[in-house]
């Protein structure tokens, strides 16, 4: 089976193409995977046992922590990422386009043992070849799906605007709104993109003289693609 196109919409309102990932682009992430844990896992067998009782008992909980909470976590602050995915250029996104939470990267990842059934991912592949988005008891369960990263051509976009620092403290949660916001600006017309930037209410209520010049059509945006820039390090 081809990869296949997937159209979602984003809680914006926008209409995204999303490329499913296929069974082998997942395949060949996760051998990569578990190859760069098995050579952790090698070293780790080189070291701990010098330790005695103590080493190999620290041994057996970081091969539980290596298990279970790897791909979670590179998941949750690698944007959807193991570096098995980063290298084939693919990451796990909410069915509906935006950022995997953790919640569902900590379920999609516990049900790899029902897909690991009755033998070696026996039953996940057969429900990947048999779903036309390739995803596998996880991904149903978790509400998640595997795409091909998109190259986002809005990063030139971001580069664009001044820097701003906000105003008001941001969340972790607001902080990534603020980036996705950014990074999807070529998805948006100008006056939609307005529109949205409108909805942040407490950053962009009080312009600075700055930014309220009469070549600024869209002063709004430019405002929060300025707090995109602060966010991302482009001081």
């Amino acid at each position: 089976m081809l990869d296949t196109i997937r159209i979602t919409e984003t809680p914006e309102g926008v209409e995204l193409k999303l490329t499913c990932a296929g069974f082998y682009a997942r395949s060949i992430a996760w051998l990569i995977d578990a190859l760069i844990q098995g050579l952790i896992i090698i070293a780790l067998l080189f070291v701990l046992p010098r330790l005695g009782d103590f080493g190999m008992g620290l041994f057996f909980i970081i091969i539980f922590f290596l298990q279970w909470l790897y791909p979670v976590l590179f998941e949750i602050y690698m944007k959807g990422q193991t570096p098995g995915k980063r290298m084939m250029k693919i990451q796990v996104l909410l069915i509906d386009g935006t950022m995997v939470n953790w919640g569902a990267s900590l379920l999609r990842n516990l049900l790899r043992t029902i897909d690991f059934l009755p033998f070696f991912y026996a039953l996940g592949v057969v429900t990947m070849l048999m779903s036309k988005d390739f995803r596998r008891l996880g991904d149903l369960a978790a509400n998640t799906i595997v795409v091909y990263q998109r190259e986002l051509k809005a990063r030139a976009v971001i580069t664009q605007a001044e820097t701003y620092a906000p105003e008001v403290a941001l969340n972790a949660v607001e902080q990534q709104t603020i980036v996705n916001y950014a990074e999807r600006l070529h998805d948006f017309s100008p006056e939609r993109a307005e529109e949205l930037a409108l909805l942040a209410s407490p950053l962009v209520s009080q312009l600075p003289a700055s930014v309220q010049i009469k070549d600024k059509l869209y002063p709004a945006t430019d405002r929060l693609l300025g707090i995109a820039n602060y966010l991302m390090g482009r001081r």
